[in-house]
């Protein structure tokens, strides 16, 4: 007998998308110096997955730019999902969120004061979660190596890959 989740839907969300889903899904995506975050309220059985590549949406650019493409930015990703759980009646103290990703996969001179796009993914995304009131359930972030994630919205399991 196959295991539900095998007969859940499954979608794949690419570098700068959001997805929002109702109803058990398995959501998979790749990291390296992205991040990822996980959203999931399990009373109204939502869960989302956003795969942001740039730490900050440029101020300047607002109402030049799509929805699609101000999704590519962390902290604009994080905001416009937490939008859409509140839309839906979900309490931020409720809503479960994870956090992968922010690698520093080039092999690179690095410099603490010359940061990487990993570490600045990874250190926009929790200033952005704290500021909007939610609290980090689990993290796997930095690191030489990306991941490859699946995100179960039905139990909020999200199992983790290393890239190598």
């Amino acid at each position: 007998m196959a295991a539900p989740e095998e007969e859940w839907p499954e979608v794949y969300v690419q570098p700068g998308e959001s997805h929002l889903v109702r109803g058990p899904t398995v959501m998979r995506t790749l990291l390296g110096s992205c991040v990822g975050v996980t959203f999931r309220h399990e009373r109204l059985g939502i869960g989302a997955l956003c795969h942001p590549m740039l730490p900050c949406h440029p101020g300047d650019a607002r109402g030049r730019m799509t929805l699609e493409a101000a999704r590519r930015y962390v902290d604009f990703a994080i905001r416009d999902l937490a939008s859409q759980f509140d839309s839906l009646g979900a309490r931020r103290a409720d809503v479960e969120i994870k956090v992968f990703g922010g690698a520093d996969v080039l092999q690179a001179q690095q410099h603490e004061s010359r940061p990487t796009v990993g570490r600045l993914n990874r250190e926009k995304a929790l200033a952005v979660l704290r500021a909007e009131g939610f609290d980090v359930a689990a993290s796997r972030l930095g690191g030489p190596c990306g991941f490859h994630i699946d995100f179960y919205t039905a139990t909020g399991e999200v199992r983790l890959r290393t890239l190598q």
